[in-house]
């Protein structure tokens, strides 16, 4: 945890912002209340969001690109949520698609499960197998990007359309011999199944295997970025203020969240938080630029994927979907 707070402490200046002033911000998350939220519920418990004028109220989401959805249809004014999303509708509705401002995950939490000794030794081997995967999520309409990212053909893959609540239990039971999975989920439904998920499975991240893309992180509506752009950077600097106490003292984030979701698991919400701060949030990236920035060029690269993939009419420039404006001075 030394590396991520040097890293987290790299990008944030712990100055409050100036200019905004008491005003109102729904912000939706991209699922419901988890370990990965701990430092937007900080942020407004200790009064970080409160100093920079902002009156924010948050709710839980329905999904990374239901994020991007919310904000399009004028119901919330910024949220946790996919950057990909974001690509799809800057090409097809730039003018209402959010703009994303702090990039949270740096790699993508989209990852192909198997289980330890199966038949799956390299995503070559997924060719002639059934997969799992839920129609309609991020995980299983990247596959094809997937594939072509590790060289191996995609058509030769049975993709078996699965329930996102059943997809481990499937694996487990040999109905699929893999799965199309969002590991920080997956992980812990691993563990709450009394299983290790870092010994009785083996995981190939979409990421390590080529797949060159950004996920989540916190997106703004272009009205508050146009509006109140002081708003934005105050929201930001909140935000990555809370992110760096939590970094440095974790149980402290997962005390908020059980404060907030009586109903959570404390112990297993530490792990998923854990989780997500070594394989999403920290990377050779961020240890070089700092937590909340992006590479433009492999954004741009991102880019190209997404459009390729989703068929888009055209390619949104990387300063459509990302500003990097709002990011906290570095020390």
């Amino acid at each position: 945890m030394k590396r991520l707070l040097t890293a987290a402490f790299a990008v944030i200046s712990m100055t409050a912002s100036a200019g905004a002033a008491d005003i109102p911000i729904k912000f939706t998350l991209d699922w419901k209340i988890q370990g990965v939220h701990s430092w937007f519920y900080l942020a407004k418990e200790k009064g970080y969001f409160a100093a920079e004028g902002l009156d924010v109220t948050i709710d839980q989401g329905e999904g990374s690109a239901a994020t991007v959805t919310r904000i399009m249809s004028g119901a919330y004014d910024a949220g946790f949520g996919d950057m990909n999303a974001i690509i799809q509708n800057a090409a097809t509705n730039p003018d209402e698609a959010p703009v994303m401002v702090y990039q949270i995950y740096n790699q993508p939490p989209f990852a192909v499960l198997t289980k330890a000794g199966g038949k799956v030794e390299s995503l070559s081997g997924l060719e002639g197998l059934k997969v799992g995967g839920p129609a309609g999520s991020a995980s299983t309409k990247l596959f094809p990007a997937l594939a072509e990212a590790a060289g191996f053909d995609a058509a030769k893959v049975e993709i078996i359309n699965v329930a996102p609540n059943l997809q481990e239990q499937m694996l487990i039971q040999d109905q699929v011999d893999a799965s199309l999975v969002f590991n920080v989920t997956s992980y812990l439904n691993i563990l709450g199944q009394n299983m290790d998920p870092d010994e009785d499975f083996k995981w190939f991240p979409y990421g390590e295997a080529g797949l060159d893309i950004y996920s989540n992180g916190v997106m703004v509506s272009p009205k508050l970025l146009n509006d109140h752009p002081d708003a934005v950077k105050g929201l930001v600097s909140a935000i990555a203020k809370a992110m760096a106490d939590v970094i440095a003292n974790p149980a402290e984030g997962i005390d908020i969240i059980v404060k907030t979701e009586p109903l959570s698991n404390g112990a297993l919400e530490m792990k998923r938080m854990e989780f997500a701060l070594n394989n999403l949030i920290y990377s050779d990236e961020t240890k070089a630029n700092g937590i909340g920035t992006v590479d433009p060029e492999r954004l741009t690269r991102s880019i190209a994927v997404i459009q390729k993939l989703y068929d888009l009419p055209n390619a949104p420039e990387a300063s459509a979907v990302f500003d990097d404006a709002f990011l906290p001075a570095t020390q």
